[in-house]
């Protein structure tokens, strides 16, 4: 799937210019993976593959949205349109 639009800006400064700034340093890497293998995925079903990621769909009013988990408080999150197998509004969140 490709990667179609971030809603976190550093987030695409980092995937696009290999740029760490804005990121936390600390995940910094493992983000850097795991945007290479969003973009190399060809199914959702993919993301399965790693489970210490978590991967997840949210419920209630964030319905359709999946979670991976970065770090213990840190989540990518991002939208699939099937249709166009792209990833949409790729954002890096704090849970908490």
């Amino acid at each position: 799937m490709r990667i179609r639009s971030f809603a976190h800006k550093s987030l695409r400064a980092h995937y696009a210019e290999n740029s760490a700034k804005g990121v936390p340093a600390d995940s910094a890497d493992k983000l850097r993976k795991m945007l290479a293998f969003l973009d190399a995925t060809q199914d959702p079903e993919e993301l399965r593959a790693f489970p210490a990621w978590k991967p997840h769909t949210l419920t209630g009013n964030r319905k359709g949205v999946w979670s991976l988990t970065v770090t213990r408080n840190r989540r990518l999150t991002f939208r699939i349109h099937t249709a166009g197998r792209e990833i949409c509004d790729l954002n890096s969140e704090d849970y908490y």
